[in-house]
């Protein structure tokens, strides 16, 4: 909304984030990690799903991905699991290249439905190597003593992930992205390299979510493939991804509503008053600020001057000028009682009750 600055928000939720693992329980820290993973799986899969418009079901399969390479090499090398994090991001990166170069040339459900039955294959690949993968049985690693370590980790890279979607949001890069979503055709016929925007965008949304699927398998400390290849975490990573669409689409029709609204009462008091646009945008400015003025000049028993003052001192918040909340005053002040509307219109007008 209008009121609320990201900036705050996103600095207040950096602060509590860096404050949890000092103060918050060890339920609260492994909530926090679930609900990042989930937080960078969905900022992932925005950028194909959302920006360039490519809606599929097959995230999890590079999660799973992840999750295997991670703990393979931490299961049987002893490597430390951040580095098996990195090299499992790196395998999501490799594997998503070639497939993106086969998948993307499929369209709507079609890529969606393909991905699907990706993620599917995957699971029954993990599910049949168990020489490899273990099979039903899954493996079972080091159980992890201390999750702030996991927490910080996870913590960085939805940090990360913000900053680049939000620098995505404001590039030219994400321009074209929405391009190819709104029209693919057209945007190619203007000289977007829509292939090659694709499978890089496809690769970049595969890379974290490895990450995530490698530190997820430490956080539980096992791994099977109903886990890695889960259907419930692919639809409530795009359930996130949906949910915030609408509720910032909401905001916006709030505030274009608002807008509408304010344009439209400029143009009535210039028709009125024979005033230009600007001219008829301070005049209402001043009605509104002689409002809030009479108000805290009535409620509080203030001179014009010290009302004025008051009103500068608390932001041009009458609310706050007087200290309560200013609506059932004013719902009183501009309630008229039935009875006497009734009596004023069926009497004449007595034109000394106009002094």
């Amino acid at each position: 909304m209008k009121g609320i600055n990201p900036l705050v928000v996103a600095g207040l939720a950096a602060i509590v984030a860096v404050v949890l693992p000092f103060i918050g329980s060890d339920y609260a820290i492994s909530f926090s990690i679930q609900l990042l993973i989930f937080l960078v799986l969905a900022f992932s899969w925005n950028w194909i799903g959302g920006y360039a418009g490519y809606t599929h079901f097959g995230q999890v399969g590079f999660f799973g991905i992840g999750a295997y390479v991670g703990s393979l090499l931490s299961f049987h090398y002893g490597m430390p699991w951040y580095l098996a994090a990195l090299v499992a991001a790196f395998a999501g990166a490799v594997v998503a290249l070639p497939l993106g170069g086969a998948m993307l040339r499929l369209k709507g459900p079609f890529f969606a439905i393909g991905m699907f039955g990706l993620a599917r294959v995957l699971e029954a690949f993990a599910l049949g190597f168990d020489s490899i993968t273990g099979g039903g049985t899954g493996i079972y690693l080091t159980p992890v003593s201390d999750l702030r370590p996991i927490y910080g980790a996870v913590a960085a890279v939805a940090f990360v992930m913000l900053l680049l979607t939000w620098k995505l949001d404001n590039s030219r890069l994400g321009l074209k992205l929405l391009a190819i979503r709104e029209d693919e055709s057209a945007a190619e016929s203007l000289g977007i390299p829509t292939t090659r925007l694709k499978i890089g965008t496809f690769v970049a949304s595969a890379i974290a979510p490895a990450a995530m699927g490698s530190i997820y398998a430490v956080y539980l400390g096992f791994i099977d493939p109903p886990t890695a290849f889960a259907s419930n975490m692919e639809l409530t990573t795009i359930a996130m991804v949906r949910i915030g669409k609408t509720y910032g689409n909401l905001m916006v029709d709030v505030q274009a509503t608002s807008e509408k609204l304010k344009d439209r009462g400029r143009r009535i008091v210039g028709i009125v008053t024979g005033l230009d646009y600007d001219a008829s945008d301070e005049l209402l400015k001043r009605a509104r600020w002689n409002v809030k003025t009479a108000i805290v000049m009535q409620k509080t028993g203030l001179s014009y001057a010290k009302a004025v003052a008051r009103l500068k001192a608390n932001e041009n918040s009458a609310r706050e000028a007087i200290g309560e909340d200013i609506e059932p005053r004013l719902r009183h002040l501009l309630k008229l009682d039935k009875t006497e509307k009734t009596e004023r219109s069926d009497s004449p007008i007595d034109p000394g009750k106009l002094d």
